[in-house]
């Protein structure tokens, strides 16, 4: 009978422990990381975004999640920086453009005409010099994780074509709120205009600007041809996205998952660059399809422009430091050999 008993008593023991491990587990909810991004979620964005939720889920065992929220709704490139700076928001991805005002050494990827081509653009960017320009955003309140593929970027407008330097003139010209892209088009003739991107179709549908510039995807995605008539393939300037962290965020985490945020995000790098450029050449062929009429600038016409912009590319030189811009253009010499 006692030992009856003393197995009841086990037994129910052990009950107990089950039901209490059971609603413990049900009390662990996974870190939820809040991830903003400007474009829709069926952009090359989006799907990228969707790889790094999936991949972060995986890698840790569904103890950390991401909820991405796209088309802007947690604010411009600006506003969620500031968000992540304040520890309001964990995550997000945008244009290193936007950046410059908070880390000057992010205005070396503004340089127009830097890299001939995308193979050049990886190299630097995951290489020492993209390594150092990112580690500079650690004393400003962010982390930079990698960087995405924005694409070389593009004009479009709805006055005319522009196939030479001159016509460029007085084209009201949307740019992203940076002082770089500012000075590049004003000397090169265009009025520029700074706006956020979440403002930039409706600029374009009421004629408050007449043109933006951004790559093939972008202009596909976010349905520019519907109000632009012209495009022209200039190739001016690589644009890189990159992937951020709130430090605030970032140094709360264990080693483990920050490992888990890093695999995450470089996993996702390496699909959306392939994703991008695949969709790239489509985008462009979809884009005539559409009716938009489609100049490509003359190597002659874009050394023109080159060497329109020298005092740019000096100015740039003297902001982001001798030093990294002569490294910079050391390794583009030693990739062209």
């Amino acid at each position: 009978m006692k030992t009856f008993r003393r197995s009841l008593i086990t037994c129910a023991v052990g009950v107990s422990l089950v039901v209490a491990g059971l609603a413990n587990a049900q009390d662990i909810k996974p870190r939820l990381i809040r991830f903003g991004y400007g474009l829709n979620e069926q952009s090359n964005q989006g799907r990228a975004t969707k790889v790094l939720a999936d991949e972060i889920e995986k890698l840790s065992g569904g103890k950390m999640k991401l909820r991405a929220v796209g088309a802007a709704a947690l604010g411009s490139d600006v506003q969620m920086q500031q968000a992540l700076i304040g520890g309001a928001q964990e995550m997000m991805v945008g244009s290193t453009a936007t950046l410059v005002g908070i880390t000057k050494e992010m205005a070396l990827w503004d340089t127009p005409f830097l890299f001939n081509n995308v193979q050049e653009a990886d190299a630097v960017l995951d290489g020492p010099v993209g390594d150092k320009v990112r580690a500079k955003l650690e004393e400003k309140g962010l982390v930079g994780l990698v960087y995405w593929e924005n694409g070389f970027r593009n004009l479009t407008n709805s006055k005319r074509s522009v196939a030479k330097l001159e016509d460029m003139d007085g084209i009201k010209l949307r740019v992203m709120q940076n002082p770089v892209f500012l000075e590049t088009f004003k000397t090169l003739g265009a009025n520029a205009v700074p706006l956020p991107f979440s403002e930039l179709f409706s600029a374009l549908e009421t004629k408050a600007v007449d043109g933006q510039e951004n790559p093939f995807n972008t202009i596909l995605s976010s349905r520019f041809y519907e109000i632009q008539k012209y495009l022209t393939v200039s190739n001016h300037v690589y644009s890189p996205w990159i992937v951020l962290v709130s430090k605030k965020y970032w140094d709360g985490l264990s080693a483990d998952e920050k490992g888990v945020l890093m695999a995450a995000a470089k996993t996702s790098r390496d699909f959306m660059r392939k994703d991008t450029r695949a969709e790239a050449a489509k985008a462009l062929a979809d884009l005539k399809e559409k009716g938009m009429e489609i100049t490509v600038l003359r190597a002659t016409e874009a050394g023109r422009m080159r060497d329109k912009l020298t005092t740019i590319n000096g100015g740039i030189a003297a902001s982001v430091g001798m030093d990294l811009w002569k490294e910079t253009q050391a390794e583009l010499a030693r990739l062209r050999k």
